[in-house]
């Protein structure tokens, strides 16, 4: 994993003033690649790379990488797993004089063969952007499913770019401008979605998407080149769909090992981080890989118990970081201020933790994310095919009743608690299904958002995203456009953000074997019904992996890691919260009715409802808000993680 900066022309000349800029914006990603930083520039470009070696750490891999003539120069952030093989397929060797073992000079030599068009080859995750001196362009491309942040910002006849949002504040053409859209959409997800950023200036480029720059002619334009098809193959039987995911997951993993530097896991103790487990133990490699877990101190989000019977069963080294509400109190500015967004997103912290012990032993993660998406093991999808039953038994004066029923029901607090789903569940029948969808994930509605932003409506309601998405997709089955919403929407703007930040935070690497490109095409083929089969969600996946987990393992229900802070927010995080919304505090933003949040605030005391996600969005939103533009300090914080305990 590494950093990249730069600026090009589109119509303004280039000076020394650029390259001084690029220079600022690279030492803000110091993190991102402590081994080493340079800078190459050139007639209208500057590009810069920040590395941290992984594959190949000799020098002759350094970053910018040239090609033999210094006609193509590639800055580049990634980890293609499939480079390997296509330089044996395309005789590369034989064509090019090659330096190193990198897999960036693949991707150099790739260009000169094909163009633009080699990313339709890739496999992996990847940010980078190419020059090539010939034609006088430039390129700028995130991998298929966003597993690399970049992001760009055409400002005076200039495009600049780099991996994160506060590279941009060295430049002194930046305005901190909040752009209002995010975060009207933020607080009703979480996250901040699409190409949308907290700040007016800078947008992100999409999973899937590249930029061309024509520097000759002083223009640019965005261009898709993927799109995942969930095209179903319902010739795959049970049996012959089990065994092609295997032996596809164990060729992904085998290619994500494939580096020069440590390799540890991530276990959560589902089923998703529990077979990469599994496949090491079936690999011989379990008993010297570096496992890393969360213990969270509340009993329904602790899944300590499944993570020892991982670890019973495959014996790795394994460490465990216990995690209480003081330690939201110690790290809440220190990881947002790698962030560089707010985030509700509650397994934040605790990754954060987790990767800065992995620090002393490793330098990639291994992890699960992406398996909850491909294979349909959420609750909200279990939900969208209970919703049909449901709306075609019960007529709609029962539901009316079960409706009021569920909302009469107690708050509890816990993980997933039937009260939350009966809720959740009842509302959403009534609505679409991308609607129902997204009602799962609702932090605050969007009467709440009218009460709390008074000066901000005009924006259309934020579940118009998910049912614009809907209406346009071309698949034949439902749950296959809610599983792309999710890959679309959540797994990028949130999972990845959040495993990004955190990860590279403490200069680690993730791989994410599940989203290696012929795992998710395969997953994509498979015929829903193999998925989800019944209401049991991960039916093909734990049939692939039978034989690699314990059988509880197998049995467990989906659950996720998070923190427990709608009951921290009525004891241990009350005096924060209650800090960052008195109305001297709550003000410094302009954007907050703060009769609206005290209401809001009373009603979670008083456990008439449970607003944690959506209070926990808002003191994030507050945290980040006096990091980056109140107070703008949010250097002091990088660098500085508390000790855990």
């Amino acid at each position: 994993m590494c950093g990249i900066a730069g600026v090009f022309s589109c119509g303004a000349e280039l000076g020394d003033a650029d390259k001084s800029d690029a220079e600022k914006m690279l030492a803000t990603l110091i993190h991102r690649g402590p081994d080493s930083r340079a800078l190459r520039a050139g007639q209208g470009f500057v590009l810069g790379n920040t590395r941290l070696k992984i594959t190949d750490p000799s020098e002759n891999a350094a970053l910018p990488m040239a090609n033999e003539d210094g006609s193509v120069i590639l800055a580049y952030n990634g980890a293609v797993t499939n480079f390997i093989d296509l330089k044996q397929e395309l005789r590369l060797a034989e064509k090019h004089r090659f330096k190193s073992s990198s897999d960036a000079e693949v991707l150099v030599h790739l260009y000169e063969e094909e163009g633009i068009r080699f990313l339709r080859r890739l496999s992996g995750m990847f940010a980078f952007c190419l020059y090539d001196a010939r034609r006088q362009k430039a390129y700028l491309a995130r991998d298929f499913f966003g597993l690399r942040p970049v992001f760009y910002m055409p400002k005076n006849g200039k495009l600049y770019f780099a991996s994160t949002i506060k590279a941009f504040f060295e430049l002194g053409c930046f305005e901190k401008k909040i752009n209002p859209e995010a975060i009207h959409h933020f607080l009703s997800l979480a996250y901040i979605p699409g190409e949308l950023t907290p700040f007016e200036d800078i947008k992100e480029l999409g999973g899937g998407e590249y930029i061309e720059i024509d520097i000759a002619r002083g223009t640019w334009s965005k261009n898709q080149y993927y799109q995942l098809n969930y095209e179903q193959d319902n010739s795959l039987t049970e049996e012959t769909a089990a065994a092609h995911l295997r032996d596809l997951l164990f060729n992904s993993l085998e290619r994500n090992l494939a580096v020069d530097a440590p390799v540890g896991l991530t276990l959560s103790g589902g089923v998703d981080t529990g077979g990469l487990l599994g496949m090491l133990k079936s690999l011989g490699r379990s008993r010297r890989t570096h496992t890393f877990s969360i213990r969270v101190g509340e009993p329904s989000f602790d899944e300590s118990r499944y993570q020892k019977i991982l670890v019973d069963y495959a014996n790795p080294i394994h460490h465990e970081i216990s995690f209480g509400a003081e330690d939201v109190r110690e790290s809440l500015k220190t990881h947002l201020s790698y962030m560089d967004e707010p985030s509700g997103d509650g397994a934040a912290i605790p990754l954060f933790l987790l990767a800065r012990e992995a620090k002393n032993y490793v330098s990639v993660l291994l992890s699960g994310e992406g398996g909850d998406e491909l294979f349909n093991a959420y609750e909200t999808h279990r939900a969208f095919k209970a919703r049909r039953m449901y709306r075609a038994l019960a007529p709609a004066a029962a539901r009316r009743m079960l409706l009021r029923l569920a909302e009469k029901m107690p708050v509890s607090f816990g993980k997933l608690s039937l009260d939350f789903v009966a809720k959740r569940f009842t509302r959403g029948a009534e609505l679409d299904a991308p609607g129902a969808h997204m009602l799962f994930r609702e932090a605050f509605s969007e009467e709440d958002k009218r009460r709390l932003l008074p000066n901000h409506d005009g924006f259309a309601p934020t579940d118009e995203i998910f049912r614009s998405l809907f209406r346009d997709l071309p698949f034949d089955d439902d749950l296959n456009k809610i599983s792309f919403i999710d890959l679309k929407h959540y797994f990028i703007g949130d999972l990845m953000v959040k495993n990004d930040r955190m990860l590279m935070a403490h200069s680690i690497e993730g791989r994410y074997p599940y989203m290696d490109r012929p795992v998710v095409e395969f997953a994509a083929r498979i015929p829903v019904g193999l998925k989800l089969k019944g209401f049991q969600g991960r039916y093909i996946q734990k049939k692939a992996l039978a034989g690699l987990l314990p059988p509880a393992i197998l049995r467990r229900r989906n659950m996720g890691l998070e923190m427990p802070y709608s009951t921290w927010f009525l004891r241990e995080l009350r005096p924060l919260m209650e800090e960052y919304i008195a109305p001297n505090r709550l003000g410094r933003c302009g954007l907050f009715n703060h009769a609206a949040v005290m209401e809001i605030w009373r009603e979670h005391l008083s456990r008439k409802k449970d607003h944690g996600r959506a209070l926990w969005s808002l003191l994030s939103f507050l945290v980040w808000f006096d990091l980056f533009i109140y107070e703008g300090d949010h250097k002091s914080y990088r660098g500085h993680a508390p000790t855990v305990r």
